[in-house]
């Protein structure tokens, strides 16, 4: 019975989850790892889970804080390429998003996390805060943090069309 649900849950949810991972990872591989990652702790977890009060926000915290956790390990450095392979040359949007994606792959990875949250999920700070298991106030340093940060490596109007759009 219980695999049953688990295997329902995840069928249902896997796209959301695919998307999330790769607004956070901007790489698709590295997408299906951490949502392989994710599923699979969630399996082990599934009685748990499966009696929460909102699982899918549990599952969407379990995957968030698998990716701020993942840069502490060894194996998250190795890369299978020695550079990436060729891409299409962008068009303008293509090449802002790409440039969005770059930026923000150089920002610490919590804020990072708080940027995707806020910005493109447009959670709001509590269930930011919620998903994170830190406080409004730490989204928030975490969202400024995060938006100079990108500021810097953007230049101002990019980051201020980002947050206008949202």
């Amino acid at each position: 019975m219980g695999d049953d649900d688990y295997v329902e849950y995840v069928t249902a949810r896997l796209p959301a989850l695919h998307r999330l991972a790769y607004a956070l990872t901007g790489d698709p591989h590295r997408a299906d790892d951490l949502v392989q990652q994710t599923i699979t702790t969630l399996y082990v977890k599934w009685a748990k889970v499966r009696r929460v009060e909102h699982p899918d926000r549990y599952v969407r915290s379990m995957l968030v804080n698998t990716f701020v956790d993942e840069r502490r390990l060894a194996w998250s450095r190795v890369r299978l390429f020695a550079q990436p392979p060729e891409r299409p040359a962008p068009d303008d949007y293509r090449a802002e998003r790409t440039a969005v994606r770059q930026a923000l792959a150089r920002v610490p990875r919590r804020q990072q996390a708080v940027l995707v949250l806020r910005f493109f999920y447009d959670l709001p700070v509590a269930e930011v805060a919620e998903i994170l298991g830190v406080t409004p106030g730490t989204v928030k340093s975490q969202t400024a943090h995060g938006l100079t940060a990108l500021r810097k490596l953007l230049g101002e109007q990019s980051v201020t069309a980002l947050t206008k759009e949202r």
